[in-house]
């Protein structure tokens, strides 16, 4: 079996539909101006998967992290998403709640991510620490997405990265290994 088969295989084995909850970091935004968090929830909704959760935290390393833990911690939840505070402004902490949360880090996506967006935005996409990666929560595990705060970088990461692999990633991770 070549390559290309097998991946298709493994994401017809993954789950089709998924629960995704979505977290908004801003010290600015409000859910009425949300727009990165708006785009993420109808990106979602419009590929057929279920939105269980969607909240906004302040840029404060205690409150991201809480968020993000109640989040993975809904039974329903399969996939977090989180927009915001992933650059390098010293408010910027994202990457330091949620980080340490990934037992196993996806490389790849942080790696694309910033390939695919420097097509849009030049060198500027290097300022980018999207990441993502499982987490293991309640006997099973989960993903976590921490994408950047610009509705045009979500999109991105949504459209081309993370609604084709949601599935397959979490397919993958959740097999039980033959003993």
């Amino acid at each position: 079996m070549i390559a290309d088969e097998s991946a298709d295989e493994h994401r017809r084995a993954a789950p089709a539909v998924l629960g995704f909850a979505i977290l908004t970091v801003s010290d600015t935004r409000s859910p009425g101006d949300d727009v990165s968090g708006r785009t993420i929830h109808d990106l979602i909704s419009q590929s057929g998967h279920r939105i269980v959760d969607s909240n906004l935290v302040r840029d404060e390393v205690a409150e991201i992290r809480a968020a993000v833990r109640r989040l993975l911690e809904l039974p329903e939840v399969d996939v977090v998403v989180t927009t915001g505070g992933t650059g390098f402004s010293p408010r910027d902490v994202t990457l330091e709640a949620a980080g340490p949360l990934l037992e196993r880090p996806v490389e790849g996506f942080g790696e694309l991510f910033r390939m695919l967006s420097y097509q849009q935005v030049g060198a500027a996409a290097m300022l980018s620490r999207a990441a993502a990666g499982i987490v293991p929560m309640n006997g099973g595990i989960k993903a976590l997405f921490l994408l950047p705060g610009s509705p045009k970088a979500v999109a991105l990461a949504l459209e081309k990265l993370i609604l084709p692999e949601a599935g397959h990633l979490l397919g993958q991770a959740r097999r039980v290994q033959a003993s």
